[in-house]
């Protein structure tokens, strides 16, 4: 399939307004990077715990804020694709405080919300906790269940808590009347033990301070080591300027796109480093595309100047690029709007790299190359360097 076909656009005629946009949101972003302290890393790399809440109505932010935060220093985010939700998280500097720091964070949310005045929160606790709470009181109430079939039961209401639409959340003891098993004397029993607290546990993540070190390390050397194998590979294939070419862009693509996150306060996480090293690819990829039409042009019009090539190479690629540019950038900005929390971090690094990506592999891979050229061409031709043998403009070799 061929969107354009014979386009002669003159792409490198448009470099400098890219190149000067590339200057400005690198230079944004190493300001950013340096007044912030760096990146700002997840619990993945800087060690801590993370707790997703989710409650029945609008959370108090502040009043969350007040009461944990008297005890440790956290940090509260609203997550704004899914209603009534929160993450609670906080640092640890070593192993033996994770514990602590994730008990006092329960603590505090049930001191809190805790209106049931000793009774078993409903919405918080397992099937086991439940059997327990449940089977003294059911035999005074005369409800002849075995150990088992109170244990079954105790499934059976928490299965259909963590079900959808309820998703961990009952709001209404009442609402158990529908759970199979759930007699009107079971239910009575069942409200005067137990009750459904304001909010849930969705998830608790935990990494180690030293863990989170080690996985920051390991993400760094992934990254080089992506760029240091390319490099030799474009090198062996091409020639060595275009391997560094390709490599300068997509160094280029990284920073920017780290830069942003830093502008944007977002935080860098395993799923982060994942969609950079992705990047590096896709870029690397629609680099390599452009340099591969250019060698071919080279070998049909080895004496017509290299921009010219390097321009027409580009218009020939343009339906592939925006083929597949357009259909990634579809698919991660749908991820960005619709993916929820957990994948906001990974798909916002996808649309930025695909967007800058796309224009590094035409307005910064290719005019570095050409740039290389010009000055070898000036140098050959410099009185310094002169011979008696003839030199041809733009001697490019060919693999």
């Amino acid at each position: 399939m061929e969107l354009f076909k014979n386009t002669n656009y003159d792409f490198l005629g448009k470099k400098w307004p890219f190149i000067g946009l590339s200057l400005l949101l690198t230079a944004a972003g190493l300001v950013s990077l340096a007044v912030n302290g760096g990146p700002r890393y997840g619990i993945d790399f800087r060690g801590g715990a993370l707790m997703y809440l989710k409650f029945a109505e609008k959370p108090p932010v502040d009043k969350i804020r007040a009461t944990i935060g008297a005890k440790i220093p956290i940090d509260v985010q609203e997550v704004t694709s899914s209603p009534n939700e929160i993450i609670i998280g906080t640092e640890v500097k070593s192993d033996a405080a994770l514990n602590a720091a994730r008990r006092q964070m329960v603590e505090s949310l049930e001191a809190t919300f805790n209106t049931g005045g000793g009774k078993l929160d409903l919405n918080n606790r397992g099937a086991n906790a439940l059997a327990d709470r449940l089977r003294e009181p059911l035999q005074k109430a005369s409800v002849a269940l075995s150990d088992q079939q109170v244990l079954d039961l105790a499934k059976a209401i928490t299965q259909y808590r963590d079900t959808p639409p309820r998703s961990g959340l009952i709001r209404n003891v009442d609402e158990l009347s529908s759970v199979s098993g759930v007699t009107p004397q079971i239910l009575n029993v069942l409200k005067q033990e137990v009750y459904p607290a304001p909010f849930t546990v969705r998830q608790t993540e935990v990494v180690g301070p030293k863990i989170g070190g080690d996985l920051r390390r390991q993400a760094v050397w992934a990254v080089l080591y992506a760029l240091g194998g390319m490099l030799v590979y474009i090198a062996f294939r091409f020639e060595w300027i275009y391997g560094l070419a390709a490599v300068i862009a997509v160094f280029h693509d990284t920073i920017i796109t780290i830069g942003l996150f830093s502008m944007f306060h977002k935080e860098i996480s395993l799923t982060v480093v994942a969609a950079l090293l992705t990047l590096v690819g896709y870029s690397m990829n629609d680099t390599i595309v452009i340099f591969d039409r250019v060698r071919e042009n080279l070998k049909l019009s080895r004496r017509e100047p290299l921009e010219q090539i390097v321009n027409r190479s580009v218009n020939q690629t343009l339906s592939r690029t925006v083929l597949t540019s357009g259909l990634t950038f579809l698919t991660a900005i749908s991820l960005f709007l619709f993916g929820g929390q957990v994948l906001n971090g990974f798909s916002f690094a996808l649309v930025v790299g695909i967007i800058v990506g796309t224009y590094s592999s035409v307005f910064i891979a290719s005019p570095i190359v050409i740039f290389w050229h010009k000055f070898a061409d000036k140098r050959r031709s410099s009185p310094s360097t002169k011979t008696d043998e003839p030199v041809r403009k733009s001697t490019v070799k060919v693999k």
